[in-house]
């Protein structure tokens, strides 16, 4: 990657708004112009451009900084435009790398407005529910319920399926079920009371 594409992504990883400002200036409107020319629709083509800069925020934790940024914009995008088209029960068309040519594009400001209200909603869901397992966590230490402890470690800290966690456990996968959907339960409530329209993180449930 370029020395100033590094820059650019060490200072969205500050969390420089400017920085962001910078990044949706440079790949707006060539990443609608992409959108568009296979969508043939507007609102459609924008939403791609949205979820193509949401979707490069949530995974900048893994991004290879030897991965061009414009490879890997436009890689986001195809996946997106890919999915909209299959929603639509449209066959995808081959997705390369051409740009079509348009003179309309995404607000700046919007863009970046909607970015970093995303940004804070994901951060405040992720403390609500760290707070509430670490509320939880302590009260089951404290009930000696070891069982579900150890269960939703096995769950969410290793990734394990239910058949395994059972298995090294030594319960039922529904016992191993029955634990999950009562903390996932509890969670949600956590969110629920604390946010307007709460969506909990998919690897949870």
């Amino acid at each position: 990657m370029s020395d100033h594409g590094s820059l650019l992504i060490s200072a969205i990883r500050r969390g420089e708004e400017s920085a962001w400002e910078e990044l949706i200036i440079r790949y707006e409107r060539r990443l609608f112009a992409f959108a568009y020319s296979r969508l043939n629709n507007a609102a459609a083509a924008e939403d791609v451009v949205q979820e193509t800069f949401l979707g490069f925020l949530r995974s900048l934790p893994n991004y290879n900084d030897t991965t061009p940024l414009e490879t890997y914009l436009f890689s986001i995008a195809a996946h997106k435009l890919t999915d909209v088209l299959r929603k639509e029960g449209r066959r995808p068309r081959l997705i390369d790398g051409a740009e079509a040519d348009s003179g309309r594009f995404v607000s700046r400001q919007r863009a970046v407005s909607s970015l970093m209200r995303s940004v804070e909603r994901r951060q405040h869901e992720s403390k609500i529910i760290a707070e509430t397992l670490e509320h939880l966590i302590v009260q089951w230490i404290a009930r000696r319920e070891f069982e579900r402890l150890k269960c939703i470690e096995l769950l969410w800290s290793r990734g394990w399926p239910n058949k395994k966690v059972a298995a090294q456990i030594g319960i039922t996968e529904q016992q191993v079920a029955n634990h999950k959907h009562a903390v996932v339960l509890q969670l949600k409530d956590a969110v629920r009371r604390n946010m307007q329209d709460p969506v909990l993180p998919s690897e949870l449930i």
